[in-house]
């Protein structure tokens, strides 16, 4: 093996355990923001294709392509914000339910779930159909109101 090589594979090694290390420290009360960040801008991009698939705004296929690909990237996004040293954090205000941590099972499918249907909206977006667009918007759309449904605190 060349040195070159060795060197490049020592300095990954130790960019990766880096990182993880600093993932592990995270604070809770910033992996709470994180993931509250994250959610914020899921709305912000799927607001306008609810709208649209409602007939509330007009039809734009390439605002619903680029909001499909930026919610389908953020909708892998907060969930490692979700983790265990969160769940009692009292100095960030979180909507979180308690459930999120006792059936983490089922946590899971609903976030695997929301990401599939996501991805699947990115991909559809591609085909300028516009029926199965809307109807993807909303099946995007039922799968981000079960999880919240399930596992997020009913606001006012």
């Amino acid at each position: 093996m060349s040195k070159k090589v060795w060197l490049a594979g020592l300095s990954l090694a130790v960019g990766m355990g880096y990182v993880a290390a600093a993932h592990a420290q995270a604070k809770p009360e910033v992996l709470i923001k994180q993931r509250q960040a994250a959610m914020t801008l899921q709305g912000k991009y799927f607001g306008p294709l609810a709208a649209m698939a409602q007939g509330k705004a007009p039809y734009n296929k390439d605002t619903v392509a680029r909001n499909a690909e930026f919610l389908s990237v953020l909708s892998r996004m907060p969930w490692d914000g979700f983790a265990e040293s969160t769940k009692d954090e009292k100095t960030v205000k979180t909507a979180a339910l308690p459930t999120i941590w006792k059936d983490a099972d089922k946590f899971k499918q609903a976030q695997e779930h929301f990401e599939h249907e996501a991805s699947k909206l990115a991909q559809v977006s591609k085909s300028g159909d516009e029926a199965a667009v809307k109807a993807q918007i909303g099946a995007v759309g039922k799968a981000c109101g079960a999880c919240h449904g399930d596992f997020r605190e009913k606001q006012q």
